[in-house]
């Protein structure tokens, strides 16, 4: 089977992506770092994939939305397949686990914890146990709150005479992590400057081990800092619509999920009423995904 013209004018770029068959029936969802490349792969050598191999032909086609960066991909994959898993996915979750990140700045035992259910002021929600706590660790390596409690063990004080830390700086390193978890542009710039500095530093003295920790670290801090609207903790419920060319996508979110994507042909005077009720901070998404509809499906 040739590979489908749309498949060619994927972007380069985070999404989610879907199969349907000639019915209209959605026989598979996956995500991806570039869907251009990801997609094709079906249309490639799969003898080691005996199960896609049998899907590939009935496809006739193909849907995507981009993301803002790849953990955005991966919740809006998860959120998709736990509302509704079509049959030649075979999870209806991916592997990654839900946590979240809680700062403590209080006096005795300040520093980050990683939680597997929301707390009040906490961060995430974030895809990956293991990536969450490389983050921490990463930002405990350059911001050390835990080493300004007033309960340090013996080799802790060690550390943070080390480190130069003391209890007077526990509100300015709470507040750079904040900043840092809030995504605030001047202090993650801050932070990955420091990580790449220790990076190098462990290079240059051929600690290559230490440096590719590091590096692993601030992958992990990129991972959850990235642009991510998908899934929130704020218990959201709205309705995004985006119109290009005849083609109206819409998508729901449901306590802070988005969890369903559908598009349609449709008429500017239809498509009015869901464009007016679309949230300001939802447009620039659902214009694009209706802009990569319209091209999929027109050209």
């Amino acid at each position: 089977m040739s590979m489908p013209a749309a498949v060619r004018r994927l972007p380069a770029a985070p999404g989610v992506y879907r199969f349907r068959d000639a019915g209209g029936k959605v026989l598979y969802i996956g995500r991806a770092t570039s869907l251009r490349a990801r997609v094709a792969s079906y249309w490639s050598d799969l003898r080691d994939r005996p199960r896609l191999r049998r899907m590939v032909p009935l496809v006739t086609a193909v849907e995507a939305v981009v993301c803002d960066s790849v953990h955005e991909a991966a919740w809006l994959e998860r959120n998709l397949l736990r509302r509704r898993k079509p049959r030649w996915n075979r999870a209806r979750d991916g592997q990654e686990s839900t946590v979240h990140i809680g700062l403590d700045d209080g006096l005795h035992a300040p520093g980050l914890r990683i939680l597997y259910s929301p707390k009040p002021g906490c961060f995430g929600p974030y895809l990956g146990g293991a990536r969450a706590r490389n983050a921490v660790s990463a930002l405990h390596r350059i911001r050390p709150l835990a080493y300004t409690g007033a309960r340090l063990t013996g080799a802790e004080r060690d550390m943070a005479a080390a480190r130069g830390v003391t209890p007077e700086d526990r509100d300015a390193l709470a507040a750079s992590i904040r900043a840092i978890l809030e995504r605030e542009p001047d202090e993650l710039d801050r932070a990955r400057n420091d990580l790449i500095a220790l990076r190098e530093k462990a290079s240059a003295n051929l600690s290559f081990e230490l440096a590719a920790e590091i590096h692993e670290e601030l992958e992990a801090l990129d991972w959850i800092v990235s642009p991510q609207r998908t899934a929130t903790l704020e218990p959201a419920e709205l309705r995004a619509a985006g119109f290009a060319d005849g083609i109206l996508v819409l998508f729901r979110v449901r306590a802070g999920r988005l969890d369903e994507w559908t598009q349609r042909p449709s008429t500017p005077v239809l498509a009015r009423r869901y464009l007016s009720a679309t949230p300001p901070q939802w447009r620039a998404f659902a214009e694009r995904a209706a802009e990569l509809a319209s091209r999929l499906q027109h050209e």
